[in-house]
């Protein structure tokens, strides 16, 4: 149930929240209506008398000469003993550096400032003003009014509009000029362009000047940005690939919303989607993207068969059904949240617990379809104790937790504390940049110590977010203030060494717990603000705060102004009433496009947690629409999977046209992918089990990859496919940052499915499918010991398995030789049950049958297969890997290759080799 308050504040809040440069409010309407020339134009001459802003016209000029870049005076270290702000954010210092190179008594004008860039005395950054230029004049008219500085209350740049907003070339003699017009919160307008600063998102396509010209270059589609002051604004660059654009284009069915804003945006390039693709790839693109694993060839046929027009939706809520679709989307939102065993070391006195909770808590809320705000809100307001559970009821009822018999669950309690307890959480800048990462969707580390170069953030944005992070406290050994008595006392009933201190008590309290015991627990809690007291010193009274322990009494929410955070019991209340805000344009959008990003080759904003202004949506309107609706929805995670899987853009094939053949920009087309770490394990286990294994994958998360629950560079785990996962990219978590995991394709992952034992292993195991193939066509198969037991243990069952072979071996070959002397009846039977003997005790030892060729049963190794046999099996081996028949070709191919292998085994063990090997069974498309 969600807060009162949160929700009143949310309220609140979307009413105020902005992210853009559009905050013109306060401007007067007849003012904005009269701009102000260029001061290219009223500085043309030396004679224009305009005394310069400092803010509006200084500090820009010194930025788009480079003078406040990294490799000039913008560097820490500064050159020459001259240092300026990083992108010239700090009027104030900057204005003391300059003045300290400036004689404001020499009326002629003439400083070291301007000797420097006009090269009359030496300058390492060369010459950057001409004598006589505007740039020139601006500057020397600033100095001779003696270099004013900002003033007590300057004006705010309300707008940065650009025009025009978006560029469509049609022709390589094309060029555009951009205009640039700043509107102040006075009400003020002047063009800028000459002050601004451009770049160009990929100069391939699309090329501009420092003045703002655009020229075009090959086909496609980028970003022209723009800067000045604190504004980032991108202009759309189109030049159509094809001559069938616009009114040229031809008509596309778009089934929803979604299709339609595709469609809008490809018609301006002249890109012609990709037809829809086939049943077969629909159906395994979709069960690997939603659920992680290969579709049976059961369902393949049945979907296939399946003649309704709304089959594919049908699946579509089939799948999100199934526990695959759970167990996935927990593991993405422990990938975003941070669940990494390395920094939860310390959090339990249980080793790996925490990483266990962690995903039980998230799994057991994606499993109900919580809004995705109040999953987010439970680890946002997260504290270890219930509203109304006493801290003896916690430390009980957490204990219970670790209690053998106990059928209590983490995923029972209402919120998941363990995010605000890892290690790299700890100082208030770490818990700026990683809660940005994972709810905001963006990468603002930059500003820690400058103003971020892409975006809008600054210093001081950053230093004032870290206020709603410095209120929260949590350790394992940690009570909350007001329960340290009762932790010690309990601690104390325990009969603990004293001496015992760290780890060492931790451990010991780990092993009591185990017993059954119930120790006490550290907690993550929110201080309360410092009470005003009155205190009396030399007679004089005054007020202060006493009793808090929050570094920050004020916290500014980004794109905000600075608030009180006396005033909250907990600085995090307004801080998640401002996340679920419906005018928030950074919660909703961040979460929205990772969804996309896991459908689709890349996000609508890629990399999909650098959502900079600098780095804008590949498609604005989409992410918008998504956003919003996403919102409207009550955050449900279930319908935004709907409403992009149920799209004919999300279904269209990976087979290109002419017009979209290079397109990996505009979701034209399918591009295959690379598939992540624990879904590309689970498929080549699922791939060579047998039939029932392969079947258990889609209704059972057991031993699945995607239910691994921690993650870490050092802890590995004892998990048989942890080597898989690590060259496969399985996100570390170190950080949280999306980088933290790869799905790019290595020459180690190659190799991996080509030679690695493990492999061969998986595909000859005595319980996989070829073992199965041979048990039911009476086949010799060479069936090794099933790897899915740790190293130790599969040591041992190959030993175990060795010594039962070489038993059985002499008993086949005493029944071989009885039988061709024509021995009697009797004794032939005596052997058989011998051999019947050593299965039941093999089964008995090790849970299973012993291998083909083990097992008691005469196979003629020379036995071989007729034709139907052979096709049957090399379609059932591409159905269980590439979801599909082969083609006549592929059949003769494989065919031929069965006929001319020394056994039917061999040829159909080589044949599903080569299935694993192939670039279509290890991507997505």
């Amino acid at each position: 149930m969600r807060p009162c308050l949160t929700r009143l504040l949310a309220v609140a809040f979307a009413a105020s929240t902005t992210f853009s440069f559009a905050i013109a409010a306060d401007a007067d309407p007849a003012a904005k209506s009269k701009m102000i020339a260029s001061v290219s134009e009223r500085f043309a001459n030396s004679t224009s008398g305009e005394t310069p802003d400092f803010q509006k016209h200084v500090m820009p000029l010194l930025g788009k000469l480079g003078c406040n870049g990294r490799a000039c005076h913008g560097s820490f270290q500064g050159r020459g003993g001259f240092r300026l702000s990083l992108f010239g954010y700090d009027f104030k210092g900057d204005h003391t550096e300059l003045t300290d190179r400036i004689d404001l008594t020499d009326t002629s004008a003439t400083s070291y400032l301007l000797e420097k860039p006009l090269m009359e005395v030496p300058h390492e950054g060369g010459k950057r003003i001409t004598p006589g230029s505007w740039q020139h004049h601006l500057l020397t008219e600033w100095v001779r009014k003696e270099a004013p500085s900002i003033g007590e209350a300057p004006a705010r740049l309300a707008e940065l509009k650009i025009a025009p907003s978006e560029v469509v070339f049609a022709s390589d003699d094309d060029k555009v000029q951009l205009q640039a017009t700043a509107i102040w919160s006075d009400g003020t307008s002047e063009d800028v362009t000459s002050l601004c600063r451009f770049q160009t998102n990929d100069d391939q396509i699309a090329d501009i000047t420092s003045d703002g010209e655009i020229t075009p270059g090959a086909s496609g589609d980028t970003h022209i940005v723009v800067f000045y002051d604190n504004a980032v604004v991108p202009v759309s660059v189109i030049r159509p690939v094809s001559d069938q654009f616009g009114d040229k284009y031809p008509q596309i069915a778009a089934k929803g919303q979604v299709d339609k804003l595709i469609v809008n945006k490809l018609r301006k390039l002249g890109i012609v989607p990709s037809e829809l693709c086939t049943d077969e790839e629909f159906l395994r693109r979709t069960s690997l993207d939603v659920t992680g694993v290969l579709p049976t060839p059961a369902e393949i046929a049945s979907f296939t068969k399946d003649v309704r027009s709304d089959k594919r939706a049908r699946k579509i809520d089939e799948l999100l059904e199934r526990p695959g679709y759970v167990g996935w989307w927990t593991t993405r939102l422990c990938d975003y949240t941070g669940n990494s065993d390395d920094q939860l070391n310390n959090v339990t006195p249980v080793r790996a617990a925490a990483s266990q909770q962690w995903y039980e808590w998230i799994y057991q809320r994606v499993e109900q379809n919580m809004p995705y705000d109040d999953i987010v809100e439970g680890i946002v307001m997260a504290k270890s104790r219930e509203p109304d559970e006493s801290y003896e009821e916690y430390c009980e009822n957490i204990s219970k937790l670790y209690h053998k018999g106990s059928d209590a669950s983490f995923g029972d309690r209402s919120m998941m504390p363990h995010y605000w307890s890892r290690a790299n959480f700890r100082s208030k800048e770490d818990r700026v940049i990683g809660f940005a990462y994972t709810f905001l969707g963006v990468r603002i580390q930059c500003a820690q110590c400058h103003k971020h170069p892409f975006d809008q953030w600054t210093q001081a944005d950053f230093n004032g977010f870290q206020g709603f992070f410095s209120g929260v406290e949590g350790r394992s050994q940690n009570a909350a203030p007001e329960n340290r008595k009762e932790y010690q006392n309990l601690l104390a009933s325990l009969d603990t060494d004293k001496a015992l201190k760290g780890n060492q008590l931790r451990n010991e309290l780990g092993k009591m717990v185990r017993a059954g015991k119930v120790i006490p627990f550290g907690e993550v809690y929110a201080n309360p603000p410092a009470k005003m007291v009155t205190q009396v010193r030399k007679g004089k009274k005054r007020k202060v705060r006493k009793g808090n322990s929050r570094t920050s009494m004020t916290g500014t929410l980004l794109g905000h102004e600075p608030m009180d955070l006396t005033e909250y019991n907990d600085v995090r209340e307004p801080l998640m009433a401002w996340l679920r805000s419906p005018e928030n344009r950074l919660f909703a959008r961040a979460f929205v496009n990772r969804v996309w990003a896991n459908y689709f080759h890349a996000g609508i904003v890629n990399p999909p947690d650098d959502m900079n202004l600098a780095n804008p949506p590949r498609n604005a309107e989409l992410l918008d629409y998504l956003s919003h609706e996403f919102i409207a929805q009550g955050f449900d995670m279930k319908w935004l999977h709907r409403e992009i899987l149920n799209s004919d853009t999300y279904q269209r094939s990976w087979v290109p046209n002419a017009t979209n053949r290079l397109d990996e920009r505009n979701f034209s087309r399918a591009v295959p992918r690379r598939i992540p770490a624990e879904i590309a394990w689970d498929m080549v286990t699922q791939a060579v089990s047998n039939d029932d294994a392969y079947s258990s994958f889609v209704t059972s998360l057991e031993d699945r990859a995607v239910s691994i629950p921690g993650s870490g560079a050092r802890r590995r785990g004892n998990h048989p496919g942890q080597y898989a996962l690590t060259i496969f990219g399985r996100s570390l978590r170190e950080s949280n940052c999306d980088c933290d995991r790869s799905e790019e394709p290595s020459l180690l992952q190659t190799i991996f499915l080509r030679n690695d034992g493990q492999v061969l292993n998986m595909l000859n195991s005595s319980d996989g499918w070829l073992s199965e193939v041979a048990k039911e066509h009476d086949l010799a198969f060479k069936a090794s010991s099933s790897n899915s037991r740790s190293g130790a243990q599969a040591a041992r069952m190959k030993q175990l398995e060795a010594t039962y072979r070489k038993q059985v071996r002499l008993k086949q070959e005493q029944l071989r030789k009885l039988r061709k002397a024509k021995g009697g009846t009797r004794a032939i039977g005596k052997l058989e049950n011998q051999l019947a003997s050593l299965k039941q005790r093999y089964r008995k030892a090790v849970g299973k049958d012993l291998p083909d060729g083990a097992s008691g049963k005469a196979v003629d190794p020379n036995r071989s297969l007729n034709s139907e046999a052979v096709t049957q099996l090399i379609h059932d081996a591409y159905l269980r890997t590439l979801s599909r028949k082969p083609t006549d070709s592929e059949l003769t191919t494989a065919m031929s290759f069965m006929t001319e292998a020394e056994s039917p085994m061999e040829g159909l063990q080589s044949v599903m080799w080569a299935l694993l090997n192939t670039k279509e069974f290890i991507v997505n498309h």
